[in-house]
């Protein structure tokens, strides 16, 4: 069973920044892969940025040079640095890790971009 507890979300204006953070129950190096995705009204969920075991990212078009995805191997924690916000940055951002071919969620927390 893994458990993910996000937290970092709020009400930020265009062009400020916000990290997320993802705590994870046991060791991260468990996971095959960590990621964030997001999910606004009206839309489907879609990756945000992702590391792969071994440490390689990925990140989608919209927010590369923006976002930076990074772990805390000692904390068991993921982050998501957010820079530069703009208002189409406002969705719920969700955990994902991947631990032997099934994906564990966390509960979503809000980012609002807004002024």
């Amino acid at each position: 069973q893994v458990q993910l507890v996000e937290s970092g979300g709020g009400l930020v204006q265009p062009g400020g920044s916000l990290r997320l953070s993802c705590a994870t129950s046991g060791s991260i190096y468990r996971f095959s892969t960590m990621g964030w995705h997001r999910q606004s009204p009206g839309k489907q969920r879609e990756l945000v940025a992702e590391i792969i075991r071994g440490g390689n990212t990925n990140y989608a078009d919209s927010v590369k040079g923006r976002f930076t995805i990074s772990r805390d191997n000692a904390k068991n924690t993921m982050y998501l640095q957010m820079n530069s916000l703009k208002p189409e940055d406002t969705a719920v951002y969700y955990c994902n890790v991947n631990l032997s071919q099934r994906n564990y969620w966390g509960q979503g927390t809000q980012v609002t971009v807004s002024s």
